[in-house]
């Protein structure tokens, strides 16, 4: 691939199960800004995207939301691409004249599903309303309350809203209230902390198990006696090893069998993805962004000569305030983890809380704020797919 860097964005419905992606891009040979070399940029993202990743390994069966420039749509750009998996992203820059709109009619005709971004309602866009799908609205550019009136402004039309850069659990509320359909932002990634919460049971043996599983000193003996205890993850971990994963020689005997054939990271990092899927009522959107980051720190670990398996631990417990609604450090005070530990997610401190922070600016695709020097574009980008097709492989795993 070349030096364009890929993401994604989760776009979710109103019950936050993932809706579709929006496609992400940059990169070093052109400028976004420029209206020549932001339809390159497409140009190349739809060559990366389709020819050299994959559509299907960046978005899976998901819908991809897709930016696209004047010259991208009158050149007609879109018509290489699947009218089923795709979604023309018209950018609020473009020049909205009748050779547009004749244009972005044949893609409708077509069955082509068109989005107006960054949206705002002047006499120029009107024409658009009457066969665009979807409308975004960018809910940081403008006070709530006026995001609000033009909801109410758009009702006549028959369009999806589509909520996005949503900050926080009130706006989406309010703004599904008031009639939004589909939300894009970290929201649901952001824990909705409500004073004097406490741990139920079921929540507090979870938390109990992860520290059991973390400790520097726990043995074989102790997990496979710890899983042997549970039907659940009895089955669920013999389902696993029997995955394409592993190439068993042998029949599984025991519990205590299998923890040592998989090894002690490898299992120490399952049951801590089956037990963070059990400490509370989130998404599956959430549990793929976890699963994303967390491989994501422990593939970068690699380059940077750090553990591996201390880094994906890392990355994933510093979700944890996300699942459980509480405070970070309340939540990280209750296992027995190492300090750094604690530093690298309170405080993005040493090599490993360089490396969380960079992930997390990836997420964001606030990508002026990277800071690992050594890790080229084209390893990030490749390091971020592989993320994604792993996250992809596991919760097929786990929701068995």
């Amino acid at each position: 691939m070349s030096d364009i860097l890929i993401g994604r964005q989760q776009i979710l419905d109103s019950k936050l199960n993932l809706y579709a992606y929006e496609i992400l891009f940059r990169g070093h040979d052109f400028d976004l800004k420029d209206q020549e070399g932001a339809a390159q940029a497409t140009n190349q993202v739809i060559t990366d995207t389709l020819l050299e990743i994959g559509l299907n390994d960046i978005v899976g069966t998901s819908k991809a939301f897709i930016n696209f420039t004047t010259q991208n749509l009158l050149e007609k750009t879109p018509l290489h691409l699947p009218k089923d998996r795709i979604v023309i992203e018209v950018l609020e820059d473009v020049v909205v004249n009748q050779d547009l709109i004749d244009t972005l009619k044949e893609f409708s005709r077509l069955g082509y599903t068109i989005a107006l971004d960054d949206f705002v309602l002047t006499p120029d866009w009107v024409p658009l309303l009457t066969f665009a799908d979807i409308v975004k609205l960018d809910v940081m550019a403008m006070p709530l309350a006026d995001t609000l009136t033009l909801i109410e402004q758009l009702k006549p039309y028959q369009v999806k809203l589509l909520a996005e850069k949503v900050e926080s659990q009130a706006e989406y509320l309010a703004l599904k209230k008031a009639g939004c359909e589909l939300f894009q932002g970290f929201f649901f990634s952001k824990p909705n902390i409500v004073a004097g919460k406490r741990l139920d049971i079921n929540q507090a043996a979870a938390i109990k198990l992860l520290g059991l599983i973390n400790d520097p000193e726990v043995d074989f003996n102790q997990l496979s006696t710890t899983i042997s205890q549970d039907i659940g993850l009895s089955f669920k971990l013999l389902h696993y090893i029997n995955s394409a994963f592993f190439a068993l020689p042998n029949k599984i005997k025991s519990i205590k069998h299998a923890v040592t054939y998989l090894g002690l990271n490898e299992v120490k990092r399952w049951i801590n993805i089956l037990t963070l899927t059990s400490l509370a009522n989130k998404t599956n959107a959430l549990f793929r962004h976890i699963l994303t980051r967390s491989r994501m720190c422990e593939l970068l670990a690699q380059q940077y000569h750090e553990d591996p398996a201390h880094l994906f631990l890392i990355g994933m417990m510093s979700c944890l305030d996300s699942l459980m609604d509480m405070p970070i450090a309340e939540l990280l005070a209750q296992l027995p983890l190492t300090e750094d530990v604690e530093r690298a997610i309170l405080h993005h401190e040493g090599i490993a809380g360089e490396i969380l922070a960079y992930v997390i600016s990836y997420e964001r695709w606030e990508l002026s704020s990277q800071r690992l020097s050594r890790i080229h574009p084209e390893n990030i980008g490749a390091i971020y797919i592989q993320s994604i097709n792993w996250t992809d492989d596991v919760l097929a795993d786990i929701n068995c």
